[in-house]
This record gives structure tokens, C-alpha cells and sequence, in this order.
């Protein structure tokens, strides 16, 4: 009896051994609060094969701290009324054969979780291109008083036609096109594009069926503010008043307690667990200006990043955003990025997300703000764990009083290495920001 007990745990060790084998190196989505999204942009990484050229940055991208990437359209562009836009997707099967082929980006999808870092994928559900095979089911869209086929109202998105969400087949043609890249192609989730256009109801449909049909978690990023948006399912959606609030405080000289008052404001209604998505530029914002133009040069940049991303929130990085691209960016045309280039400021990003990433207060922690005209003060604390953030908002410097409460506290400023005891007052050159991590 003995005997088969003893063959009976061996069985029972190789057989957990095997399943333990089986799940090693299998990849896991992190925590809404530990995300942090790297937005891909193909054309600044090459004109032709641009999915090769993602592979050859995994590493860079890694050590940013990026534990998420978001690929802009990867689709085929419409050509008949089109303008270059790749929110004009003429195939939602298909690959843009610029950027590579489908079994390329099944390979850089293993590329990234390898190195512990999920895929999702830009949606277009709103409209379609003119020459998307779906346009031969007229009904599938949006019509004037006519019958004629239209572009999305209230835009300007000539090159696009709208569709229409009254008809079922067209919604359930959609929700299976969305489940051939989860189940099929193995992405972990979606960033939905324009979806105040589009109906809660299909949001709720299209996103329900994504849970249903994966035994994995999925991660969905909303374009859009709608309170409606997180009850459909998803999990973030955009910080728009928040970026609107740290462009009056940086470039028209408000009170950098706008910055507080806006993100109490975008936080009061979302249900736990949810979040903003935080950010100083993404493609859209890079066509008109790049963060360095945005942000009062590369010190008012990392200023405002500094804010972004240690306030509440999942903070995005855009391709190119790190290098201090100089100009605007057209993301309907390849443009150059010398990647190797500022160095200084790559190795800064690098830092300050390696802080974000080793201190879960600063992700998770209470949020306490102190705020003052022209400094954005504020700490986080988790625990015992204790965190000071402060940042000169002003291309000059600035002296502000302390709350009593940090009088002659000490601990380590973080960028540094360096110990501190602060006193009643704290001076800070142009733009400069600290991040102190306080003893306890």
C-alpha cells in the first residue's frame, strides 16, 4: 500500500511539475494601476517594414517602463477618398502590407510578452473607408434624406463613411472581426477610437462578447469621456479636462491648483478600479505641436510629465515623445526619428518611470494635494511608504512655504540618490521637479 502511495505522489509531482512548465513565461496582463501604455506610431519607426523595425526597439521600449504597447491602425488604408489616414481602414482582417505582413506581427506580439509587455491594438468601429468591402451592404450605414451614404456627422472625415449601429448584422460583423484578433491573431485588448460616436449599447454588446470568448483578461482603453464608457466595460478612458487644465497652468499661467481641481473632478464619478488615461501629447496632439513646443521647451516637458504621470491615473508615453522630437508630428506620413538622439532625456524618462515602477505608492498610494499657485505639490502615501512630489510650473524660479506637517522631515530624493531634511521652505529652479521619498 505504501509502495502505491509513493507512485501515487510521484505521478501527482511530475504532473504539477509539468503544468508548472507548461505556464512558465505565460504572459499576464499587470494591474489597472501598474500599466503603463507606450504608444506605437509605425511610421516614426521605418517607411517599409516598420514591424521589423518595432522588433529591433523592444528593448528601449522595456526600459521606459512601458508594460503596454498600443499599435495605432495596423489595417489596410482606404484608397478612394482617402487622405492617408490610417482611421480610414479599408480591411479590419488585414495587415497595412507597409508595416509587414500578419505572421510579422504575430511574431513581434511573442517579441513583446517575452519581455513581459502586452499588445493592443487601435479599433475603428464608427466608419469605414469607401472602398471597405462593406459598402456593398448599403444598409450597413449611415444615409441622408436621399439614400445616400454619409461621412460621420459633425466632422470633417470626408475620407470616411459613418456606419450605421441600427443594423444587427453590421454590429455582429464587427464583433466577430474584434474576435478574430483576440482568439485568432492573440492581441490583449483594444484602444476603441471615437466612441462617444458610437452606441453604449454595442460597446456593451462588442465588449461582453470579447470576455466571453477569452479565458484571459483583456485590457480596453476608451477614446472618449462618456460616464457610460466604464459601465460597457472598459477599463480606462481619457484625461481630455486634465490635459485641458495643465495647458492653462503652463502656457496661459494658472494657479497649478486648476491641476488638482480637474482631477477631482474627472475621479468623482469613475467606479473603483477604473482609470484615466494620463498624458502630454499622443498622435493626435503631436499634429500641431510636439510636447517641446507644447510644454515651454524640454524642462517644461519633464515638468508636466512629472505631474501626469505620479498623479492618479495610467500614464502614456507616445513614440518619439522620449527623444524630444522638436516638431510636429503627421502621423499620415513616415517621419524620421533619430532615436539616438538625446540621450540625456531618454536616460531621464528611463529614471523617473524606473521610480514610478519600484514604489507601489506611487501608482497605488492616497493622494494629498498642497496646492499653491506655481509650484503642483502633492503626496502619495501607501502604508508606512511616504512620497513628496513637487514641480515648478513656472520658467522661474520659486520659493514656496511647506505645510508644518513636513518640517524638518528627511529621506532620500529619489532622482538623486541624495539625503534631505526639509525645512519650512522649499526652492526650486525653473521647472525643476523632486521627487522625495520621506523616512518614516
Amino acid at each position: 500500500m505504501k509502495r502505491y502511495f509513493f507512485l501515487f505522489c510521484v505521478i501527482i509531482v511530475f504532473v504539477l511539475g509539468c503544468s508548472s512548465e507548461g505556464t512558465k513565461g505565460r504572459y499576464t496582463l499587470p494591474d489597472i494601476e501598474d500599466i503603463v501604455i507606450y504608444q506605437i506610431n509605425p511610421l516614426v519607426f521605418a517607411d517599409e517594414q516598420s514591424f521589423k523595425a518595432i522588433e529591433a526597439s523592444i528593448a528601449s521600449i522595456k526600459h521606459l517602463g512601458a508594460n503596454i504597447v498600443w499599435f495605432m491602425p495596423i489595417h489596410e488604408i482606404g484608397i478612394e477618398r482617402g487622405v492617408g489616414s490610417p482611421y480610414c481602414v479599408r480591411d479590419y482582417y488585414s495587415v497595412n502590407p507597409r508595416y509587414g505582413t500578419i505572421d510579422d506581427f504575430k511574431t513581434l506580439i511573442a517579441a513583446f510578452r517575452k519581455e513581459g509587455i502586452g499588445v493592443i491594438i487601435d479599433w475603428v468601429p464608427n466608419h469605414t473607408s469607401w472602398d471597405n468591402p462593406w459598402i456593398a451592404n448599403s444598409d450597413w450605414y449611415t444615409k441622408d434624406p436621399l439614400g445616400n451614404i454619409t461621412h460621420p456627422s459633425g466632422t470633417n472625415w470626408l475620407d470616411v463613411a459613418d456606419l450605421n449601429f441600427d443594423n444587427q448584422d453590421m454590429r455582429q460583423a464587427m464583433i466577430d472581426a474584434m474576435l478574430h484578433w483576440v482568439v485568432d491573431v492573440g492581441v490583449d485588448g483594444f484602444r476603441v477610437d471615437a466612441v462617444d460616436f458610437v452606441p453604449a449599447d454595442f460597446l456593451k454588446q462588442s465588449n461582453d462578447a470579447l470576455f466571453t470568448a477569452t479565458n484571459r483578461p483583456l485590457l480596453l482603453l476608451a477614446e472618449g469621456e462618456r460616464e457610460d464608457h466604464f459601465q460597457s466595460g472598459f477599463h480606462l478612458d481619457y484625461a481630455w479636462d486634465f490635459t485641458a487644465a495643465m495647458r492653462n497652468v503652463f502656457q496661459r499661467d494658472s494657479s497649478a491648483t486648476y491641476i488638482f481641481a480637474a482631477h477631482e473632478k474627472e475621479y468623482a464619478h469613475i467606479p473603483h478600479g477604473k482609470h484615466k488615461l494620463r498624458f502630454i501629447t499622443n498622435h493626435d496632439e503631436a499634429t500641431g505641436r510636439s510636447p517641446i513646443e507644447e510644454w515651454q521647451g524640454e524642462r517644461g516637458s519633464m515638468s508636466a510629465w512629472v505631474i501626469t504621470a505620479f498623479l492618479p491615473g495610467v500614464p502614456l508615453i507616445y513614440s518619439s515623445q522620449e527623444v524630444g522630437y522638436p516638431t510636429r508630428i503627421n502621423f499620415f506620413n513616415y517621419v524620421f526619428v533619430d532615436w539616438e538622439t538625446n540621450s540625456h532625456l531618454r536616460n531621464e524618462y528611463e529614471k523617473i518611470m524606473a521610480i514610478y515602477n519600484a514604489n507601489e505608492a506611487l501608482r497605488k498610494g492616497r493622494l494629498t494635494a498642497y496646492p499653491t499657485d506655481d509650484v503642483a505639490l502633492f503626496e502619495r502615501s501607501l502604508g508606512s511608504q511616504r512620497f513628496l512630489i513637487a514641480a515648478n510650473v513656472r520658467n522661474t524660479r520659486q520659493t514656496i512655504n511647506l505645510p508644518v506637517e513636513f518640517a524638518n522631515k528627511s529621506g532620500i530624493d529619489l532622482y538623486t540618490g541624495s539625503s534631505f531634511t526639509l525645512t519650512h521652505e522649499l526652492s526650486l529652479e525653473p521647472y525643476e521637479y523632486k521627487i522625495f521619498k520621506l523616512n518614516k
